[in-house]
């Protein structure tokens, strides 16, 4: 592969970079980064001065892992804790002490940490509820494309939609998306009472016109390929400034949304950077198979989420 097509690959990355390199590092906790691959993910992003990371953990086993991969911890500020429950409880209380604008997930399981966050009396929650979003850089396509919900919300329900949707569309904004659109996808792009899917995307749509939804242009049911190619909503007959043209895609739930984000990963070379929005602050979910680019690119969505969050308190951004 050329420079130019590896350059080309990741422009809509580096632009959200560069913005989010313009701001101060994010004070992020880092619960329990005790293997290579979080722990380096953390260091990086400090020395991109993306973050500002307290390492919450075992520090003998953080600085064990440090010194086995050649990382230097110097100026990294580290919150013994004695395992990763103690981890991620204490993580989030750092946010709570407001010692910590996000959150980041080191070498433990996704139930454990967000566990934690959920938690009724000592937890983050907000009205609304807890989502993921991937932020797909997809070669050859114009802009970033925002696919929700792929890891959080197993089967979600026509309330759960909601804040799936409004999370995604304040997501984009955080973003700088000139104009938020939204394509709430099915397998037809035609209301059927045979699929659930059609129906809760007819009803998400007509509850936008209504301004239960706002911030975005909704379309739906419509089917992927009409979502993203001008040229198949036009054979399809399907007119709207969504169709062709969206820039957010809703899923129908975990399995669509998984397949489709992991589709675009390992069959299109696209980069996933992940975030989960819906409490106090946003939660950074790095994977052992991300690039240092995709991490870093996790990274800066979170500071520019929480750039969005102080300037608008009231969109609950996170």
């Amino acid at each position: 592969m050329s420079t130019a097509a590896v350059i080309r690959k990741h422009e809509k990355y580096e632009r959200l970079l560069e913005r989010a390199k313009a701001l101060p590092p994010l004070p992020t906790a880092v619960a329990h980064p005790c293997d290579e691959s979080s722990l380096t993910a953390a260091v990086d992003a400090a020395n991109a001065e993306l973050i500002r990371p307290l390492l919450v953990g075992p520090e003998t086993k953080i600085r064990a892992v440090a010194a086995k991969v050649g990382l230097d911890l110097t100026g990294i500020e580290i919150v013994d804790a004695a395992h990763s429950h103690a981890a991620a409880e204490r993580a989030v209380e750092l946010v709570r002490q407001g010692r910590a604008e996000a959150l980041m997930k080191g070498s433990l399981h996704s139930d454990e940490f967000l566990g934690a966050v959920v938690k009724k009396d000592t937890g983050l929650r907000t009205a609304r509820r807890i989502t993921q979003s991937f932020i797909m850089d997809v070669p050859d396509h114009p802009e970033v494309l925002i696919i929700t919900d792929a890891a959080v919300s197993i089967a979600p329900t026509l309330e759960d939609k909601v804040d799936i949707v409004q999370n995604a569309i304040d997501l984009g904004h955080a973003l700088g998306f000139t104009e938020v659109r939204v394509a709430i996808l099915s397998g037809v792009e035609t209301v059927n009472p045979k699929m659930l899917s059609t129906i809760e995307a007819a009803a998400l749509c007509k509850m936008a016109d209504r301004g239960q939804i706002t911030g975005a242009l909704l379309d739906g049911p419509l089917a992927l390929d009409n979502a993203i190619s001008p040229e198949a909503a036009r054979i399809k007959g399907i007119h709207s400034a969504v169709a062709g043209h969206a820039n957010v895609l809703v899923a129908p739930d975990l399995e669509a949304g998984n397949m489709l984000a992991k589709s675009l990963s390992f069959l299109a070379g696209a980069d996933a950077a992940g975030i989960v929005l819906g409490a106090r602050v946003p939660i950074i979910l790095t994977s052992r198979a991300d690039t240092v680019t995709t991490r870093l690119a996790s990274c800066a969505v979170a500071a520019l989420v929480a750039k969005a969050r102080r300037e608008d308190p009231t969109r609950a951004v996170a």
